[in-house]
């Protein structure tokens, strides 16, 4: 991990949890929650959000880095301290956070000026939200990405619904679905990272970056290959497999999709199939149904389309009316940590396509509302798609 400062100007403690670097023509965004792995709490996703609408306005700054302070950049949202505000506050609170959280990924993702992410480390949830929408996505060695949410009996939010669709083939789903985590190589051959720079170098291409008087994602991309190497991919990787991957996971159900891996786990003796069919068989069988069509309805929208339609899903797990598997699965995981949720239902057959279309649906709560995201006029090409 690159120095939290250079020699050359020191960040200043304008929020404790999102330090702020001025450089001469960028600015440098440090999550800085390093014992919680820069889990992003609410205070965080506002000053973020803050912070990325004053610096769209201002012309000197050219471009943004965000970066995380210690081993992580960021695990995701601070769901333990979501699910506390709700059994003291109730669900309107985890609303709230969900809220803020996807109108910021909405910004960065429709953001006029680059934004440059430095992953060297966990990148999870709420912490893929905050860098997959943004133009450039430097991995390194270090870097684990994994969208987990089946486990704790939510889904991959946070725009997850049109990046993930995005990957090439069934890759998508594959990830969504188990949570597998991925290194820095396999993150920069299906395009969830756009370089790959060795950990060693990354003061030197920051040193370069935030010296650039420019904008112009070109010349940015071209400084990032300067310090980009082209890494090594496992021999054991899933990625190697996109054929049976594709097979599998392109089928129209969970359990079509379970029942073709759990033949192939038999037919083929390698790691991933096993751990793809336990993961699977772990999950919370309510998630890996509204999660499979969340990705799939995300092939065919917008990334703005993608956040109102996660929104409406993220408010019914909240309310808990459908299901409290979230609930569950973060007291297994998270709380009392013993690792056994109790899933209800506990099977995948036994959750109905009518509850699943539910998820879909608008909240039944006089006060609710749909996510409003932000106006945007006349964006640049490059500030529309990212992926």
């Amino acid at each position: 991990m690159a120095p939290l400062a250079s020699s050359k100007s020191q960040p200043h403690l304008l929020d404790p949890q999102v330090l702020v670097e001025d450089n001469p023509f960028s600015r440098t965004l440090i999550l800085n929650r390093p014992k919680q792995l820069n889990a992003l709490s609410y205070q965080m996703i506002s000053r973020l959000f803050e912070l990325f609408l004053a610096y769209e306005k201002d012309p000197n700054v050219k471009l943004l880095l965000l970066k995380g302070n210690g081993r992580a950049f960021c695990a995701g949202g601070d769901v333990a301290a979501v699910v506390r505000d709700i059994r003291e506050v109730g669900w309107k609170s985890g609303a709230e956070f969900f809220c803020k959280e996807f109108t910021l990924n909405y910004i960065m993702a429709t953001y006029t000026k680059p934004q440059v992410s430095i992953l060297d480390g966990i990148v999870m949830g709420g912490g893929a939200g905050a860098s997959m929408h943004g133009r450039f996505r430097v991995a390194t060695e270090n870097s684990v990405f994994a969208m987990p949410e089946t486990a704790l009996g939510l889904f991959p939010d946070v725009g997850a619904s049109y990046f993930l669709s995005r990957l090439p083939g069934f890759f998508g789903e594959y990830v969504g679905l188990t949570g597998a985590r991925l290194d820095g190589a396999e993150m920069l051959m299906c395009g969830l990272a756009t370089h790959f720079v060795p950990s060693a170098k990354l003061p030197l291409l920051e040193e370069a970056l935030v010296n650039l008087d420019s904008s112009d994602p070109a010349m940015i991309s071209a400084i990032i290959d300067e310090y980009s190497e082209r890494p090594y991919l496992k021999g054991k990787s899933a990625y190697h497999r996109l054929d049976v991957i594709d097979k599998c996971f392109s089928l129209r159900t969970v359990e079509a999709i379970l029942s073709a891996l759990e033949k192939e786990a038999v037919n083929k003796k390698e790691d991933w199939f096993s751990a793809a069919v336990q993961s699977l068989k772990k999950a919370s069988p309510t998630s890996l149904k509204i999660s499979l069509k969340s990705i799939r309805e995300g092939r065919l929208q917008g990334v703005g389309q993608c956040l109102v339609r996660e929104y409406r899903m993220v408010c019914h797990v909240m309310l808990g009316k459908l299901s409290k598997d979230f609930f569950e699965g973060c007291r297994a995981i998270l709380l009392d940590k013993d690792k056994n949720p109790k899933w209800e239902p506990s099977q995948l057959d036994l959750v109905s396509d009518t509850v699943v279309e539910e998820y879909f649906s608008k909240v039944d709560d006089e006060e609710w509302e749909e996510l409003k995201i932000p106006a945007r006029f006349n964006l640049p090409g490059q500030a529309i798609a990212k992926l």
